[in-house]
């Protein structure tokens, strides 16, 4: 007998909801179907699912996503780093109290000893046949920030090895979710051929098919909720194993629409905010900002900076800031559209001569207008890179604090943690540093604006 199971699959989604409402009801009457016709459809999940630029999330810390997963019928999810890392301990610890769905995470542990209940390293799903499906997961690896925040991580890919060891005799096919990239992917199918499945998520790579390595199929449903993977695999009962495994990616806004679907996102924010109305402080001025040179916000930050964290100078790019901030009463809201990044500040421990090469190369000309989404970045553009406490004398000497820095002296440069993972600085990659957690660039604006107005 050759049973049919299928499996829908999410990842990335960022807080993107536009089909947030199609995509649940056709998950809701997958299932439905499924189940009249004796078959199973389980629905997953691979983490960042949330993520704190949307309002929604904020104000919720998270929670509000649980719901929707809870809603819509999952059955397992992971964590991806928006989870992982950008919340305090407290706060994904309790993440997950209420969901009514498996977290499965190998490669993370609280470090004060005590993990959430919902944390475990795998899990065992039985279909209505009774075969039975182990289901691993591991997210990447993001071991400084972890560490800061509480909690401990292990290589990913090691994590999940050593559990399929631990689960597989107890199980009939073995399944991975993994928030890890393709090129991990694809080294974990290497070392793993005992997977079934890899469901891939993290490089919002797109296999409209899947990919097979090593006999092991690879998913990729891309970002922002744009697809929903369905697999559909078939488990011969005699042979004791899988004979075939059919993937495909589902363009979500073909899915059935109703009148309102599209307004959903805008109906969560909208809601959030109606909840969240305390004002944090009021604003003499209006704050203007500037992508391309200095402003009122980008001069005010400055001085939140130097005010709160221990540095000799400050560099940041003037498209954090996305809009202007108007004067008056500001909430959380209002601040969170300004600085709705999940980018924390960096203190980099930089010679005077790495200093001043990252100063020159900071005004890389393709910088300014180049529209980017990814290491936290919210924005539109990057926008020029702006300096404070340091510039370029007239003999072309770099001076910090008024003083020409020394080539071998060290000094501390305050910044953002999105250069220094290699794409913009490469020298920061390896430099000695401090992340400033858990704290992200709106708290630090909004602890110095309190200090001021209030």
């Amino acid at each position: 007998m050759i049973e049919t199971i299928q499996i829908l699959h999410t990842n990335d989604l960022h807080s993107h909801f536009t089909y947030w409402q199609q995509t649940a009801r056709f998950i809701q009457t997958a299932r439905a179907q499924a189940n009249m016709l004796g078959h199973d459809t389980i629905v997953i999940d691979l983490g960042d699912h949330m993520d704190r630029s949307n309002f929604f999330t904020e104000a919720t810390l998270g929670k509000g996503n649980v719901e929707l997963l809870n809603n819509a019928g999952y059955h397992i999810a992971t964590i991806g780093n928006n989870e992982g890392i950008t919340l305090d301990h407290d706060d994904l610890v309790h993440l997950y109290d209420e969901a009514e769905f498996d977290v499965i995470v190998a490669n993370l542990t609280s470090k004060n000893g005590k993990d959430p209940a919902w944390l475990k390293p795998s899990t065992i799903y039985t279909t209505k046949q009774g075969t039975k499906i182990g289901f691993v997961a591991a997210t990447a690896d993001f071991r400084v920030f972890y560490e800061r925040l509480g909690w401990t991580t292990t290589e990913p890919r090691q994590a999940i090895i050593e559990e399929v060891q631990r689960i597989q005799h107890d199980v009939d096919i073995v399944m991975c979710l993994s928030h890890l990239g393709f090129r991990e992917d694809e080294l974990l199918a290497q070392e793993c051929p005992e997977l079934t499945v890899i469901f891939g998520a993290h490089t919002h790579h797109v296999f409209l098919h899947g990919e097979m390595h090593n006999d092991v199929l690879l998913t990729g449903g891309g970002k922002y909720g744009q697809y929903i993977g369905e697999l559909t695999i078939g488990y011969d009962h005699n042979k004791k194993s899988v004979v075939s495994r059919h993937e495909r990616l589902l363009d979500c806004s073909q899915l059935p629409q109703q009148p309102h679907d599209a307004s959903f996102d805008t109906q969560l924010v909208e809601l959030a905010r109606q909840q969240h109305t305390e004002i944090l402080f009021e604003l003499p001025t209006y704050f203007n900002k500037e992508w391309y040179h200095h402003s009122q916000l980008s001069r005010f930050f400055a001085k939140a900076l130097f005010e709160q964290v221990d540095g000799d100078c400050v560099m940041f790019h003037a498209g954090i800031f996305k809009y202007d901030l108007q004067a008056g009463a500001v909430t959380a809201y209002d601040l969170h559209k300004v600085l709705p990044h999940p980018i924390n500040v960096c203190v980099v421990e930089l010679t005077g001569a790495q200093l001043k090469e990252a100063y020159l190369q900071s005004f890389n000309d393709e910088w300014p207008r180049k529209e980017m989404k990814g290491l936290g970045f919210r924005g539109v553009v990057l926008g020029n890179m702006l300096h404070y406490g340091m510039y370029l004398n007239a003999q072309h000497e770099l001076e910090v604090q008024g003083q020409v820095v020394e080539p071998q002296k060290v000094y501390k440069l305050i910044t953002l943690d999105m250069y220094t993972f290699g794409f913009f600085f490469p020298s920061f990659k390896y430099a000695k540093k401090e992340y400033i957690l858990p704290y992200f660039l709106r708290d630090i604006f909004r602890h110095y604006a309190q200090k001021i107005f209030v």
